[in-house]
């Protein structure tokens, strides 16, 4: 992904390769989305930036059915807890995402950036946490547990007062400074942080 944008700044704004990539990463830091700055600043189409990008991304060759991560969503107990999908993704991506990993089942609903609006709004803006509380029905700010692998975006909840987890995978460097209260490497982890939520069915279905 991180290519076709680059390529896609080259090619629509006429850059270097290397101008491509300090612009992409300073919309990226600033915004949380690098669209959010070339509709900004150069009226370009999210929908030409998603047929481009995410949608041209070779998922298919990429992401395949994990069992691993449906039986870790299935050890939450779905009378305890609401899963919803959070992403700064189009809806065709989102949708696309779980659909080949095979876990659409295991989601109540999803909150994404919608790439037809007059406005773009994505993580980390306070109107795109309030919209996800609104569309999950979330009862106070207070009942969202979050998990992201975005620094920026779980300061961002953090301080809003949702239950936030970054993600920070092997490989990837860990902040100097926490971005929030839980801090994990696997998914996994969830389970020994949130006990509450669990189901005793190991087999459960989503």
């Amino acid at each position: 992904m991180q290519d076709l944008i680059d390529k896609f700044f080259i090619k629509h704004l006429s850059l270097s390769a290397g101008d491509a990539l300090m612009l992409h990463q300073k919309y990226y830091k600033e915004y949380g989305l690098a669209i959010e700055g070339l509709y900004r600043h150069h009226k370009i189409q999210p929908l030409e930036f998603n047929r481009e990008v995410d949608d041209a991304l070779p998922l298919d060759e990429i992401l395949q059915p994990d069992p691993e991560l449906r039986r870790l969503l299935e050890r939450f107990d779905k009378d305890k807890v609401k899963m919803w999908l959070f992403t700064n993704a189009h809806i065709t991506h989102g949708k696309r995402v779980i659909r080949l990993l095979g876990v659409e089942d295991c989601f109540e609903g999803i909150t994404y950036c919608d790439y037809t609006a007059k406005e773009l709004l994505c993580k980390p803006r306070p109107e795109m946490f309030e919209k996800a509380e609104r569309e999950a029905g979330a009862p106070g700010a207070d009942q969202c547990y979050f998990v992201d692998d975005s620094y920026l975006n779980c300061t961002h909840a953090h301080a809003r007062g949702w239950h936030t987890v970054h993600l920070v995978e092997p490989g990837v460097q860990a902040p100097a400074r926490r971005a929030a209260e839980y801090q994990i490497s696997h998914l996994s982890q969830l389970h020994d942080l949130f006990p509450q939520f669990l189901t005793d069915n190991v087999n459960g279905a989503c």
